[in-house]
């Protein structure tokens, strides 16, 4: 699967047609979903019908910035999201509702899939995470070059680093969302930050009408494989524009955010892909005036999600001044650097028996109490063969920012 700036550029060049695009890539999804279960539904009749209409409009002129994209959206009602429409918009054709956790269990980080349970494309032992599974999984085996997400505690971040690809969780607010609690945030999953940047554009109202708005990536990402065993390779070719941003970029490292207690592999695998960004000139590391302690957000994020519970108003007072605090917190360590670094995930990839006691969204959570924009990039594999992911944080509004450091690190083959 080339990415999907690649795709576009070739579509509207008219080197290749979107119909025989979206043909291709249903005949993948045919072919690996008998033992994937990515999608809980795929619009095989309706995407070559799009996409021929693609075609149409492209023949006639109409500059499409992502024509003939084949993408993955997040579940059945996926296609009524803002993002999901605006990708439309743009010339990129939807084949497929991507798999969730289904019902009567408290951990989301699964995934159903209309033939089963979502495995994880490294591993088909251990889950792919979630909620946004079957997005990450799709992407991650080479199905399409991306999908739609939400993140309300990880659930873009943690599948993207089981499955070893780029999650992008936007800043709280910034986008519609049918979630009251203001907890959850659209997201997106790709192969290379150049197609989470063109989404980025999409999704947030850029003209849409220029007709060569994006750069084609190169194929290797930070601390990551072409492709997991049995998927096919990925050519990208080109080179991602030169950053708006003066390099390095000042960081800082936290393998646990003063209360998670992360797992000693995932973290050094982790801490590791950021001393290479170091390495690369990226990124500089600086201790904070003051060291990153945070609360546990648990509490406070799972009041919140109670909130229409009878006794929900009890606790109010004290969510709030945990969400202050952490608040402050964040604003000092903002105010002395440009980002937060941790692991994705406490641990690695679970299997389909559940996480245990673990909470999986230990490292993320926080920032959607908090509303920080964060990502999480292919940082390596654990002893086990399964990815890790690095979680980066910005300010609030700073997607750009995370978008830059993602295309350089690609540039640097990372």
């Amino acid at each position: 699967m080339p990415s999907a700036v690649g795709i576009a550029a070739a579509v509207r060049a008219g080197d290749v047609r979107a119909v025989d695009v979206v043909a291709e890539c249903l005949g993948r999804i045919a072919a690996a979903e008998p033992a994937l279960c990515a999608f809980v539904e795929v619009w095989a009749e309706d995407a070559l019908r799009r996409a021929a209409d693609v075609d149409r409009r492209v023949a006639a002129g109409e500059p499409l910035p992502l024509a003939g994209v084949p993408i993955g959206v997040k579940g059945r009602s996926g296609l009524r999201a803002a993002p999901a429409r605006a990708l439309v918009a743009a010339g990129c054709v939807p084949v497929g509702a991507t798999s969730v956790p289904g019902r009567g269990t408290p951990w989301q980080t699964w995934g159903l899939g209309a033939g089963g349970r979502t495995v994880n494309p490294w591993r088909p032992d251990r889950t792919p995470g979630g909620s946004s599974a079957g997005s990450a999984a799709a992407v991650a085996a080479g199905l399409v070059p991306m999908a739609t997400g939400t993140d309300g505690a990880g659930s873009v971040r943690i599948p993207a680093a089981w499955c070893g690809v780029l999650g992008l969780k936007v800043t709280n607010g910034r986008l519609p969302t049918a979630d009251r609690t203001g907890l959850a945030a659209p997201g997106v999953l790709t192969r290379y930050a150049a197609d989470a940047a063109a989404y980025w554009h999409c999704v947030r109202g850029e003209d849409r009408r220029r007709a060569e708005p994006f750069a084609d990536p190169p194929t290797t990402t930070l601390g990551q494989a072409d492709s997991p065993p049995g998927a096919g390779p990925l050519p990208g070719g080109g080179t991602p524009p030169a950053s708006g941003i003066p390099f390095p970029v000042t960081a800082v490292w936290s393998a646990d955010l003063g209360f998670a207690g992360p797992d000693p592999e995932p973290s050094a695998v982790a801490h590791a892909a950021a001393l290479r960004l170091v390495d690369a000139g990226l990124l500089r590391l600086v201790q904070p005036t003051r060291p990153v302690r945070l609360d546990d957000p648990a509490p406070a994020w799972l009041a919140l999600r109670d909130s229409s519970a009878p006794d929900a108003g009890a606790g109010r007072t004290a969510v709030d001044a945990l969400r202050a605090g952490n608040d402050r917190r964040l604003a000092a360590l903002f105010a002395d650097a440009d980002l937060l670094l941790t692991p994705a995930t406490p641990n690695a990839p679970h299997g389909h028996e559940g996480p245990g006691d673990r909470y999986s969204t230990a490292l993320t959570w926080a920032f959607n109490l908090s509303g920080h924009p964060a990502l999480s990039l292919p940082a390596g594999f654990g002893s086990d063969g399964c990815p890790v992911g690095l979680q980066v944080v910005a300010r609030h509004g700073e997607e750009d920012l995370l978008l830059d450091v993602a295309r350089a690190a690609e540039a640097a083959r990372m």
